[in-house]
């Protein structure tokens, strides 16, 4: 008997907590969903509207990439020494060849960093070379002649309507007279296209940068202050969540008992009902979104990651245009110093190998395949081939990067040498080192822009991998465990990674269906409090 006594007493005082956790527990949910419903819907619209922009009515444009050409040896009448002596030009950071309107020109980087155009066949500098070239790529890659430029600039830094997401700079920005108002963005030094954004796009950057990214909180702030508002508001969000899942999922019998006394009607009755399977995903978001936010406190600096030495035409004793290859595929050349030895940098078209000749790059069959070079080093003294050198300037790149690269601000983002103990980067095992001509991996996407490049994997406590393009001595990309953990939890939980296996039609419109139930939630329960 007095066994049942206590019993009833214990059950009576569970109940009691339970009441009273309950209690507090709802009033907290409540509490924490009104301070953030301002941030859930400004996340929530612009997150829906991401997809939509980014894939379902993503603007086309005639041309993506400029295709490479084969360059004729008699378009080389004048070599390159020949051309800079003409023009009194004794020192200058590079060089490489561009054809546009029927003429072949010398393009050389000077110490200043400006870009100078000399016709191959008479050495006569071009005037505003580089920004009628600028002009000309983008006619090409839009496919029109025919519209005046209404602006021309350029672009030395990431704005908000050309993010840090683009990776090349300095580009040149050409606003174009249409009803789309069209914004070209051009590298002119490798004759790539940055992006491109119509009137539309330009309205979407606009507002994704402001309510998802609040660009906003700089105008009035600076960038710290901005990433601890979103973190602390994505962490309240979270709590939010977790509180919802405690309530209505392991607390759901007390309400149960509740609504058969007093059913729910209307707007409640909806908001428990699909407030349990949104808690989830606003959950997934909210973490990943705070996580991500984390790696933007330093400031972009990878587009200042280049080697750049000064030349001298007596270390290049050999003429370009009397190089011994195979002129039949020649594309392109430059120069780099490894090792104290100069050498010219050539750029070939594949051999073909087959018994059938590749389609042509018009052909539906060919149209997004990336056509493929083969690269030869030729001693800029003796005229001869050094095989395998393409690797070798890589690791010597990477390693000027790091222990070679003298500690400026552009290079304190991975500087390996904080702790004495730890060995030369020069002695540290190379696991892998293999050229990327495709966006073939999660480690190496397509946000990362820059192919071909050389991907070389290090036996680092990190397990730190380097992406180099070599083609223009720049460090593509630095990846490590912590950026391969942070880079899977965005893909999985933020852009639903996961549902690739559908499709990413199917995966978009998973997205954009669980920001819109947690939109929806999340007024429901604001509606709620007012009729309260």
């Amino acid at each position: 008997m007095s066994k049942e006594i206590t019993a009833k007493k214990s059950k009576k005082k569970d109940s009691k907590i339970v009441k009273k956790i309950k209690q507090h527990m709802y009033k907290w949910h409540r509490a924490i969903g009104l301070i953030t419903i301002i941030p859930v819907i400004f996340w929530t619209l612009s997150g829906l509207m991401h997809p939509f922009m980014a894939h379902f009515f993503k603007p086309e444009i005639a041309h993506e990439k400029l295709e490479q050409q084969i360059i004729n040896k008699n378009q080389l009448q004048l070599s390159i020494q020949e051309v800079l002596e003409k023009n009194n030009i004794t020192e200058f950071k590079n060089f490489r060849i561009v054809s546009f309107k029927n003429t072949t020109f010398y393009q050389v980087k000077t110490l200043t960093g400006s870009l100078l155009y000399f016709d191959t066949s008479n050495a006569k500098k071009l005037k505003n070379g580089d920004q009628k070239y600028a002009e000309w790529l983008s006619r090409y890659f839009l496919d029109d002649q025919k519209s005046s430029v209404k602006k021309s600039e350029i672009v030395t830094e990431f704005t908000s309507q050309y993010k840090y997401v683009n990776r090349y700079l300095p580009v040149y920005k050409l606003t174009f007279e249409r009803p789309d108002t069209m914004e070209i963005y051009v590298e002119t030094s490798s004759g790539k296209l940055a992006t491109y954004n119509p009137a539309s796009r330009q309205w979407f950057i606009w507002f994704f940068d402001t309510f998802h990214n609040w660009s906003f909180i700089d105008a009035i702030s600076n960038n710290s202050i901005r990433i601890i508002t979103m973190i602390f508001l994505l962490s309240i969000i979270g709590f939010s969540a977790l509180s919802g899942i405690l309530i209505y999922g392991f607390l759901w019998k007390q309400f149960k008992k509740t609504d058969s006394l007093q059913p729910k009607k209307g707007f409640r009755k909806y908001h428990r009902q699909i407030g349990i399977w949104v808690s989830l995903f606003t959950l997934t978001f909210a973490f990943s979104g705070a996580y991500h936010a984390t790696t933007k406190w330093e400031p972009y600096t990878l587009s200042q990651m280049i080697y750049e030495p000064t030349f001298e035409i007596k270390e290049i004793p050999e003429a370009n245009n009397k190089l011994d290859l195979d002129w039949n595929r020649f594309q392109n050349m430059s120069i780099i110093t490894l090792n104290d030895k100069t050498y010219y940098r050539c750029q070939l078209a594949e051999k073909e190998t087959k018994r059938f000749k590749k389609p042509k790059s018009d052909s539906k069959w060919n149209k997004n395949k990336d056509q493929k070079s083969e690269i030869v080093y030729i001693n800029a003294t003796t005229n001869k081939i050094a095989p395998n050198l393409d690797l070798e300037y890589a690791e010597f790149l990477a390693y000027y990067f790091t222990d070679g690269a003298p500690k400026a601000s552009c290079c304190e983002m991975i500087d390996t040498s904080e702790d004495d103990s730890q060995p030369s980067f020069e002695n540290i095992k190379l696991l892998e080192s293999k050229v990327l001509t495709d966006f073939e991996s999660r480690e190496y996407g397509f946000v990362n822009k820059r192919l071909p490049v050389v991907k070389l994997a290090y036996d680092t406590p990190e397990k730190t991998t380097y992406f180099i393009e070599t083609s223009t001595s720049r460090l593509a990309a630095v990846i490590n465990n912590s950026d391969r953990v942070e880079g899977y939890s965005f893909a999985i939980l933020h852009k639903f990674l996961f549902m690739d296996w559908a499709g990413k039609n199917i995966r978009d419109l998973t997205m954009v269906l669980a920001a819109l139930t947690i939109l929806i939630v999340s007024v429901l329960g604001f509606i709620l409090f007012l009729k309260k």
